[in-house]
């Protein structure tokens, strides 16, 4: 027996088709919709979560900033009070200066040269005195130089001759003069004292250890200065 479909069958195949494609489009666009969300979602997260490390970052620089500063006010402390020890020890080390100084002067002071004069501003030294002769001043002059870790960088200011009368009949021609001198800290006259024995000692003059006797010039002339 021969049957016959007189149903509209390609109606039904095109409405089938139809509504598969529709159903298609609404699960892409339902999984479209999922995944922006998602990608929103993870978004949001990384923002946050890169908010959260900028917040932590910034806490931590304010932290660091306050940390600097009181390093840096700590270490003005620390400056200060090493201003005031050094000073302190320079005072303490100064009280001594004035024996050195002496001390010094009579041990280097050449035959023939006598001082009239001696003023300290801080560590420089000025003298004023008479010599025999210029050569007297010149020897003066070196063993300042070298022979005197207290005594340093000599300068002479100026040399000038005149005349002295010894006698009724006798006169002699004398060298008046004036210099100035550095004077060094107990600590600087150390390390100037270890760097001369470190290099073998500067040459002195014979004798230097044992002080020498004052000025030798005539009677007359140390009761006729000038």
């Amino acid at each position: 027996m021969i049957l016959i479909n007189l149903l509209p069958h390609r109606e039904a195949a095109r409405r089938h088709r139809r509504e598969s494609f529709y159903l298609m489009l609404g699960a892409s666009l339902l999984a479209g919709v999922v995944l922006a969300g998602g990608l929103y979602l993870w978004e949001v997260g990384q923002s946050a979560r890169q908010e959260a490390r900028n917040l932590l970052l910034r806490d931590e620089i304010v932290r660091l900033e306050k940390q600097i500063k009181d390093i840096a006010s700590l270490q003005a402390d620390i400056a200060a009070l090493r201003s005031r020890q050094q000073a302190v020890e320079n005072l303490q080390a100064d009280r001594n200066i004035p024996v050195h100084l002496l001390n010094e002067l009579a041990r280097l002071m050449p035959e023939g040269v006598y001082l009239t004069g001696l003023k300290q501003d801080g560590q420089t030294v000025f003298l004023t005195g008479v010599a025999q002769s210029n050569e007297r001043v010149s020897e003066l002059l070196r063993y300042l130089s070298h022979d005197s870790a207290w005594l340093s960088r000599p300068e002479l200011g100026e040399i000038v001759a005149s005349t002295v009368t010894l006698g009724p009949r006798e006169q002699r021609r004398v060298a008046n003069f004036t210099l100035r001198v550095t004077v060094s800290r107990a600590g600087e006259a150390r390390a100037s004292a270890g760097a001369a024995s470190a290099a073998g000692g500067s040459p002195s003059r014979p004798g230097a250890s044992v002080p020498p006797a004052r000025a030798s010039a005539p009677a007359a002339m140390a009761t006729n200065r000038p």
